[in-house]
């Protein structure tokens, strides 16, 4: 989202940031770059003349759930927006290997079909442009999904490092123990700490019996701080003021993926502060294409095995303790920076994506009957929907009973 805000304000303009979530501790700043934060309220006409007075020229929807609840509502004050949906993953492709995972078996193409992927799939048509990270996701929306090419872009994880930020890295002889780096409430994320401490962690430490897992991430629950063994050295950080300075200590990032989607924040990071990693094949998905990972990936089922968790530690073993593979998969980091994830090269693709848009918008929308439909079938659903929890909620407020 910086990224994005970052693009459109280098083209001059004006950017405005609305939410209805609460602003945290932690928010970004924003006032401070110049982009105007603005509040604003779920299923609330004053949504209506908030953007009736911006009228803004795009409009980016972040994820699909905030496309449902707002889109309708922009295209009745200001039709002629354009609108991109930054999905930053496919929430139905991480859902669907998440219950297939619950369910102990492999994901099928009917766990693909659901209401969540309807329901997400419905959002990228309704707008004009998708920001799509993945280039898996990228093919699943081609060919599972029969999305139309010219509706999706591909936008990846982001990188600026350069040659100055390499050559400040840690030498592998000042780095010590593995890190581990994740939101807790982020279910992919929780489910890999549970699995490495249960199952990997523990041959691990047989090997490197000195050596420490520091598992760092935000909003810990009680159930994650009962993982903290000193004896076993797994010990639960909580938040880190800064991951970047966490991983570059490491000498290894862990993450033993089991389910999830899109691109991980963290393994690019950890490429960006010279740390080699360790995961598995959904950990490294749509990252590295056919060049060599900047550490290990493990592959296998999404359940995994007593095999997996033995490859998962001995991969780990033997990065940290032979130098030499340790070089050689941090400059395999440093190549996918440089090759994959350049931020000027992408930026200036997706400029000109939205200058081209911009000058064809009319014709770009004639162009897709299932666009126009879904919009005109779609949108006075949700319009219908919110319509109504507003004026219940209204009746709420004024104490008046509803049967």
């Amino acid at each position: 989202m910086m990224d994005l805000i970052g693009v459109f304000q280098r083209r001059g303009a004006a950017v405005t940031f609305a939410s209805a979530a609460q602003r945290g501790e932690h928010s970004v700043d924003l006032e401070a770059l110049n982009v105007t934060a603005a509040d604003i309220a779920l299923n609330c006409v004053s949504f209506d003349t908030f953007i009736t007075n911006l009228q803004p020229d795009i409009v980016v929807f972040d994820r699909f759930f905030t496309e449902e609840q707002f889109a309708w509502r922009v295209e009745r004050c200001c039709e002629s927006a354009l609108r991109i949906l930054d999905t930053e993953d496919l929430h139905c492709l991480r859902h669907a290997r998440h219950q297939a995972l619950k369910q102990g078996r492999e994901v099928q193409r009917s766990d693909l079909f659901g209401e969540l992927a309807q329901r997400e799939v419905a959002a990228i048509w309704r707008c004009d442009l998708s920001l799509i990270i993945s280039e898996y996701e990228l093919k699943l929306l081609q060919t599972g999904y029969d999305v139309a090419p010219d509706i999706l872009h591909y936008m990846p994880l982001l990188s600026d490092k350069s040659t100055d930020d390499f050559s400040a890295w840690r030498d592998f002889e000042e780095r010590q123990h593995c890190v581990v780096i994740g939101n807790f409430r982020h279910a992919p994320n929780w489910d890999a700490v549970q699995y490495l401490r249960a199952y990997i962690w523990p041959k691990i430490r047989k090997s490197l019996p000195n050596v420490e897992c520091h598992v760092y991430g935000a909003y810990p629950p009680p159930k994650a701080l009962q993982l903290h063994n000193e004896k076993l050295g797994f010990l639960i950080k909580g938040w880190a003021k800064s991951a970047a300075d966490v991983v570059s200590s490491a000498r290894l990032c862990l993450a033993p993926l089991r389910f999830g989607a899109g691109q991980k924040g963290k393994l690019l990071e950890a490429m960006e502060c010279g740390t080699p990693s360790v995961t598995s094949d959904i950990g490294a998905e749509a990252m590295c294409g056919e060049m060599p990972w900047s550490g290990a990936v493990i592959n296998g089922s999404p359940l995994f095995s007593e095999q997996f968790a033995d490859e998962f530690a001995s991969a780990t073993v033997r990065l940290y303790q032979t130098e030499n593979d340790w070089r050689v998969a941090q400059a395999n980091g440093k190549s996918l920076i440089r090759s994959r994830y350049d931020r000027d090269v992408y930026l200036s693709q997706f400029a000109s994506c939205i200058d081209a848009l911009r000058c064809n918008l009319s014709a770009h929308r004639l162009g897709h009957f299932n666009s126009l439909m879904l919009r005109q079938q779609t949108l006075k659903s949700h319009q219908y929907m919110s319509q109504w929890i507003e004026a219940k909620n209204r009746l709420a407020a004024l104490n008046v009973d509803i049967f």
